[in-house]
């Protein structure tokens, strides 16, 4: 019984041996951060970028027509777009969304309503050029092409932008380096590192913005290209190992 008391005491002062360790551990830890306050600090920044290929298409299709009341404007703008959009759903690669919509009325010189008008847009997205122009086509007839844009699609961009990291660190650590030797310091260290990207767009060639009603063919699609960049801006302080 008594020895037993002994072990739970020997056990317990060692506890406390390790937690007072563990205490002043910390204190040992910063004691080098305090030497940063008389180094000084550069600031400076790097960039990678590549120009990356643009493999999404967004096409918006539009129909505008007119009516003497607005019910039935709106009743045929829905007929219209309900219809376009069941042929549109029924391809996987395309994602289609409804777009703008609106009713107005339209007033002669003495501010009364004549008729109404109405616009409504189908969109639709895709990585497939070829089935997006095609559906695109087929559809034409009631709602025509109003408008194209290109761009990087997310899992693209976040491919490219992480090979664009690694780059743009290493011209970072070298130009952090090339700035502590040329300044004759010993050393460097970081003190924060931000991280930021930035995307300049190229458009390709001129191509048709709109098709005509009726026209059965297929929407010309040619996608341009984008600039993807990746940039770590920091600062460091610049160590001297002199006594």
């Amino acid at each position: 019984m008594y020895l037993s008391s002994m072990k739970r005491n020997c056990l317990f002062s060692l506890m406390l041996i390790a937690g007072a360790a563990l205490a002043a551990a910390p204190v040992r830890a910063h004691e080098p951060a305090k030497h940063h306050e008389k180094w000084p600090q550069a600031s400076l920044q790097a960039e990678a970028a590549a120009e990356v290929s643009q493999d999404t298409v967004r096409i918006t299709l539009a129909t505008e027509l007119s009516d003497v009341s607005q019910a039935a404007v709106a009743q045929a703008l829905s007929k219209t777009l309900d219809e376009a959009m069941r042929k549109a759903k029924g391809h996987e690669r395309i994602k289609a969304s409804s777009g703008n919509y609106r009713v107005w009325p339209m007033n002669d010189k003495d501010g009364k309503i004549t008729n109404w008008r109405g616009r409504g847009e189908i969109v639709l997205e895709s990585t497939d050029f070829a089935a997006a122009s095609e559906l695109a086509s087929s559809l034409s007839d009631t709602m025509p092409v109003a408008n194209l844009a290109f761009s990087v699609s997310p899992k693209a961009r976040a491919a490219k932008e992480a090979a664009l990291l690694e780059q743009a660190a290493q011209a970072f650590r070298e130009r952090a380096q090339a700035l502590t030797e040329a300044f004759g310091y010993s050393g460097y260290d970081i003190k924060e590192i931000n991280l930021g990207g930035s995307g300049a767009r190229y458009e390709a060639a001129p191509r048709m913005m709109a098709m005509a009603a009726g026209a059965k063919a297929n929407v010309p699609l040619e996608a341009g290209t984008e600039i993807v960049s990746v940039s770590v801006q920091g600062s460091i302080f610049l160590r001297s190992d002199k006594k």
